[in-house]
């Protein structure tokens, strides 16, 4: 087909995606305009995201649009709403916002209703950061403690084992684990002319690794504010020399904060996966995880349990220190892919503490064996979605 014609497809695959708030498909809505193909499919277009529409639309729209025979990749410029007519502008205060006001401003007086949901627009991504990379999946909790730092750095692992150019970028800022986790403690080399230098990642069980941890002295705390935190990702994903990957996993800091909007804001994830206990302390926490994911316009691949229960040595009596079945049900309850279980397991802190990854040091262990189940069913569910290079 030619261009002219791929982008009448789009437009019409568009007409099939209707938006609820309003009962119109998007493009009689008039939230698309400027769909445009490049001679290698490379497909492009707007869309007006208007308060009040959820925030699985921009998702809906691309996917619909990615679905069309000769388009290779969808890029959707996303439009924020915009102040209504009337409205009184106000500089907000340096460094806050108003709840439910645009950036910059805050309303006239108190809304009457807090945010609602699907009432957060998606971040925009920013084009052409790690242009070689063909997957991001974020690893992301609710609260600390629950290994998550422990699952990606095993979902690296295995992904490498498996044959796929993977890296592992360590996103937890106040604390980079990751080091630790791979036996890894040099300091990255820097290579290029003054001015347009890049950071050479690390490599160990054929996984590249970048770290703050690489980067401060032993005993030496992150202590920084959010804008600081940005400003370090950015970096990590720009001024890193990642090459071609099929596969970068980041490992997020626990809770819905700095870290995790900056991300969303900057590259465009594939999904995110979360990691939680079977104790509600914990299941409370991941589902206010899975809904910020899912008001940013992330898909959910699936939910992880951890620490499900504990063999005793030499009885064979399985203990569920910490419950059972509460990351399954969650998942169930929330309508995403439940991944898996990974029982309390001495392999697990020996690996972490030798710096070798439990499905490299110990791979026919319960976790081991366990992980290696989580990570092929997340393969599986990032094999169905288009290619991002």
């Amino acid at each position: 087909m030619s261009r002219r014609e791929i982008a009448a497809a789009v437009t019409r695959a568009l007409e099939g995606v209707v938006n609820p708030a309003t009962g119109q498909d998007v493009v009689a809505g008039g939230q698309v305009a400027e769909v445009a193909v490049d001679e290698e499919g490379r497909t492009r277009f707007a869309f007006s995201l208007r308060k009040g529409d959820p925030g699985a639309l921009v998702r809906q729209a691309r996917a619909a649009a990615g679905s069309v025979d000769g388009v290779s990749s969808v890029k959707v410029d996303v439009q924020l709403p915009q102040t209504p007519p009337g409205g009184t502008k106000t500089p907000a205060p340096p460094g806050r916002q108003s709840r439910g006001a645009p950036a910059g401003t805050v309303p006239e007086r108190p809304p009457r209703r807090g945010l609602q949901p699907g009432s957060v627009p998606a971040p925009v991504p920013q084009p052409g950061i790690l242009p070689g990379v063909a997957r991001i999946v974020a690893v992301s909790s609710g609260k600390g403690g629950v290994g998550k730092s422990m699952v990606a750095t095993n979902l690296a692992a295995y992904a490498a084992s498996q044959g796929l150019a993977t890296g592992l970028l360590d996103a937890d800022i106040y604390g980079p684990n990751i080091p630790t986790m791979f036996g890894e403690g040099r300091r990255p080399a820097v290579t290029g002319e003054k001015g347009s230098e890049m950071i050479v990642p690390l490599q160990a069980h054929g996984v590249s690794l970048m770290s703050l941890g690489f980067l401060l002295e032993r005993e030496q705390p992150a202590i920084m504010r959010g804008p600081l935190i940005a400003g370090i990702l950015k970096q990590f994903m720009e001024q890193v020399a990642w090459g071609d990957l099929d596969l970068m996993i980041v490992d997020m800091p626990p809770g819905t904060g700095d870290a995790q909007l900056s991300l969303v804001q900057t590259v465009e994830l594939d999904g995110a996966l979360m990691v939680t206990t079977p104790q509600k302390v914990a299941t409370g926490d991941v589902r206010r995880g899975v809904k910020m994911f899912e008001r940013v316009n992330t898909r959910i691949l699936g939910i992880v349990e951890n620490m499900c229960g504990f063999r005793i040595p030499g009885s064979g009596e399985v203990v569920d220190l910490f419950g059972r079945g509460g990351g399954e049900e969650l998942a169930g309850e929330l309508s995403v892919p439940f991944l898996g279980r990974i029982p309390l397991d001495l392999a697990v802190r020996q690996a972490g503490d030798d710096g070798r990854p439990t499905v490299v040091s110990a791979p026919g262990s319960p976790a081991g064996r366990s992980l290696a189940g989580i990570g092929d069913r997340l393969l599986a569910a990032l094999g169905g979605l288009p290619p991002r290079r």
